[in-house]
């Protein structure tokens, strides 16, 4: 099957998006495959050719969220004056907000188990090249970059968990998770 070919494309849109609605609507642990073709107007069969299981397109409908993730924690400068948040910080937490069902779904017992990891490795390698630039806190040079990135998606990824569980505000979650991350 060729990923580049438009009907390909289009039906695997119609099942993110399906599978993005049902998620929304039920717990992730109570949708199937075949409650996703329903949803999406396709036939069972058809789902299985795009995707081997449940969870593989789970992380394919999650995509446009983790790359969210992953570009603003990017953005972060190393440092603030006074401890200002930094806006992409900000921004994340009130992405994760607008989306805290889904997220709060895909962290729960019966959410996802590639979702958390596919974030953490995708946050931690979106760091890794700044950092081993040397673009990070003077303080930690003494740590592997690889480790560095590495603690701070696993932060992250536990932060934007709490956020979606939560209920606070995202400009108070964006203030403390900066003070982990920095203190």
């Amino acid at each position: 099957m060729n990923p580049d070919d438009p009907r390909v494309q289009r039906t695997r849109d119609r099942l993110r998006a399906a599978l993005l609605f049902l998620a929304a609507e039920h717990e992730l642990g109570s949708v199937t495959m075949a409650a996703v073709a329903r949803q999406a107007g396709i036939n069972r069969a058809t789902v299985y050719q795009h995707y081997a299981d449940l969870d593989g397109l789970v992380a394919d409908s999650m995509e446009d969220a983790v790359a969210h993730v992953a570009r603003c924690a990017v953005l972060c400068p190393l440092e603030t004056p006074d401890d200002t948040t930094p806006e992409p910080l900000v921004d994340l937490f009130a992405h994760v907000a607008e989306n805290a069902v889904l997220y709060r779904r895909m962290f729960s017992e019966r959410g996802s188990a590639r979702f958390p990891e596919l974030l953490r490795e995708r946050v931690a390698g979106a760091l890794m090249p700044g950092f081993v630039e040397g673009r990070r806190p003077p303080t930690h040079t003494e740590v592997p970059p690889e480790l560095h990135a590495s603690f701070v998606a696993g932060a992250l990824v536990g932060a934007v968990a709490a956020a979606a569980d939560g209920g606070r505000s995202p400009d108070v979650d964006a203030r403390d998770t900066w003070l982990l991350l920095t203190r």
